[in-house]
């Protein structure tokens, strides 16, 4: 099973407001690195995107390890609040509804599909990957400001 490392970031100008996100696939000596934005989006629905869209990009089944800066995104899953969503009907423990659900339905077969790691790193604290990334999202909301 090749090993993957997939780097992600998403950017947000406003919270909602134009959006964008990174992402950074890594198998040995292969590199690709994709990105997009939104026009009216948040921050957690562009983390959200980028481990999608990076996801998506694999043709096979792999050894990934998710590093990202998205406590969202890496809690959610690792802690597992967003299968409790999902076995709740996309209820929260407060029974408030759970955000992003049509981002979690495209994000948890594709989790299932690949053997995953998990990684948070600090943003904004130097790390080349994530901060490639976050130039990605940030080139890419600027798109959509006016």
């Amino acid at each position: 099973m090749k090993q993957v490392t997939l780097y992600t970031d998403g950017a947000c100008s406003g919270n909602p407001g134009p959006g964008g996100w990174g992402a950074i696939l890594v198998c040995g000596e292969h590199r690709r690195e994709l990105c997009g934005g939104e026009a009216a989006t948040t921050n957690n629905r562009m983390e959200l995107t980028a481990v999608i869209e990076g996801l998506s990009a694999l043709k096979f089944s792999c050894e990934v390890t998710l590093v990202s800066d998205s406590k969202y995104v890496i809690d959610a899953i690792t802690k597992g609040w967003v299968y409790s969503w999902k076995s709740k009907g996309w209820r929260k423990a407060d029974k408030s509804p759970a955000l992003n659900v049509d981002l979690w339905e495209k994000l948890l077969p594709l989790l299932e599909r690949h053997k995953m790691n998990y990684q948070w790193v600090k943003g904004h604290a130097g790390h080349p990957e994530n901060e490639a990334c976050d130039r990605m999202a940030v080139a890419e909301s600027a798109k959509f400001s006016k």
